[in-house]
């Protein structure tokens, strides 16, 4: 038996507010965020994004990530798809295969809530986000180009997707 422990991802409980708080914080960047970088104790949760929208990775107790998986609408029209709207892994983390087991949980929690398709949107310079998503079976569907202008720059928005 191995004393290594092991990675766990679950979903997200009320509790965990404060450490998302600080990981959303602490990973903040142009790279794959359009809003501005949140304060250290800005709310984690809130109306829109609920602790059941969230699954976390966890090593002995400490928060490593979160991945937000929600309805990307609340029309009857898109009630079989899921879309990822936010995904977060800790520095010391990452290249850890963290980001990668949040994602398959979530393609995994789409499938358990019955839903058939799983979407995303990444922006076009984040280049490991994008090669991550394709390695899981996600598709470029559609490209915005110039979609958003970030730290000067504009930046095309790629809307990903793939069934489960």
């Amino acid at each position: 038996m191995s004393d290594t422990p092991a990675l766990r991802i679950r979903p997200a409980r009320t509790a965990d507010a404060r450490a998302l708080a600080h990981l959303d914080h602490a990973t903040w960047s142009h790279l794959h965020s359009v809003s501005p970088r949140p304060a250290p104790d800005a709310p984690f949760f809130d109306e829109r994004h609920l602790p059941e929208d969230h699954l976390v990775a966890e090593l002995d107790d400490r928060v490593l990530g979160y991945i937000r998986l929600v309805p990307p609408t609340s029309l009857a029209a898109t009630a079989h798809v899921r879309q990822i709207q936010g995904l977060a892994v800790a520095d010391e983390a990452r290249g850890k295969g963290v980001g990668r087991a949040l994602l398959r949980a979530a393609v995994e929690e789409t499938r358990r809530q019955g839903a058939r398709r799983i979407t995303l949107r990444v922006l076009g310079h984040n280049a490991p986000a994008r090669k991550l998503y394709e390695s899981e079976g996600f598709a470029v569907e559609g490209v915005l180009p110039e979609e958003m202008f970030l730290a000067g720059e504009y930046v095309d928005d790629i809307l990903m997707g793939r069934r489960v």
